[in-house]
């Protein structure tokens, strides 16, 4: 697979994350207090917002580059 379909399906794939669910969140653990035996930690989620704009950009350079690596043989 040529390195353009590659780039072109990821583009794809962000592009149609970026409109169903707005982007990626994630949620990742912080120690607060480390005293021996007592630990107090809580978890954070954070969230990646992808614009509407970014989505459709991504979406058309996706399939541009797709059609691109089928095409060059």
């Amino acid at each position: 697979m040529k390195a353009a379909t590659v780039v072109g399906i990821l583009l794809l794939i962000i592009g149609v994350v970026g409109f169903a669910i707005g982007g990626f969140s994630f949620t990742h653990s912080k120690k607060d207090v480390d005293l021996g035996p007592v630990q107090v930690s809580h978890k954070e989620t954070s969230t990646l917002p992808i614009s509407p704009l970014l989505s459709t950009i991504s979406l058309v350079a996706g399939v541009g580059l797709v059609v691109v690596g089928v095409r060059s043989k």
